[in-house]
């Protein structure tokens, strides 16, 4: 939880973010600037009380056309995740669902909800500072939903029940016939 970080650690932290842009120059499309700008967002929303520590910034040619830090909590949204965050802008920004040309630099390897985010929007790359394990340590561990994913449905620890199938294949059904259906 963002209660664990202390103002020392915070302000460790935004000191070594600044000094890894030191050298910055104006213009350069440099990963450790872009990753830097990352990991400020993340210190800035630890210091605002937006949620956790994670900062995310999408970059085409050159320019950081999207960015966020968690807000899950200061915005009641589970969904509120940098990455997320990020890449709602991003598209809107571009005015597309897809990313295509970008590359979106994260303060952690995204968890599994961020990770098939990234992967429906598209971008050509993606860059990681923190992993997973690093946030297992301070308490966002999502072992357990990769663990989840991979037993059955009727073992999982939410459960799930499929009903109204048939009904629900009307749609796929109408899809499918579309002629001017915008694929993605």
């Amino acid at each position: 939880m963002c209660n664990a970080f202390n103002k020392k650690f915070i302000d460790e932290a935004a000191k070594a973010a600044e000094n890894s842009n030191h050298n910055y120059i104006q213009g350069n499309t440099d990963h450790a600037h872009f990753m830097g700008e990352a990991i400020k967002l993340a210190i800035q929303g630890v210091k605002n009380n937006d949620g956790g520590p994670f900062g995310c910034v999408i970059v085409k040619n050159g320019k950081i056309i999207g960015k966020g830090n968690n807000k899950v909590t200061s915005t009641n949204d589970p969904s509120a995740h940098a990455e997320i965050t990020a890449i709602r802008e991003a598209c809107k920004n571009l005015d597309t669902f897809q990313l295509d040309g970008c590359t979106l630099y994260t303060s952690c390897e995204p968890c599994p909800m961020c990770l098939g985010a990234i992967y429906w929007a598209r971008p050509d790359k993606v860059f990681y500072a923190s992993d997973k394990k690093d946030a297992a340590k301070i308490g966002f561990d999502d072992e357990f939903i990769y663990n989840e994913l991979e037993i059955d449905l009727s073992e999982r620890k939410i459960p799930f029940k499929q009903i109204s199938r048939d009904a629900s294949l009307k749609a796929f059904k109408i899809w499918d016939e579309k002629d001017d259906k915008m694929e993605y």
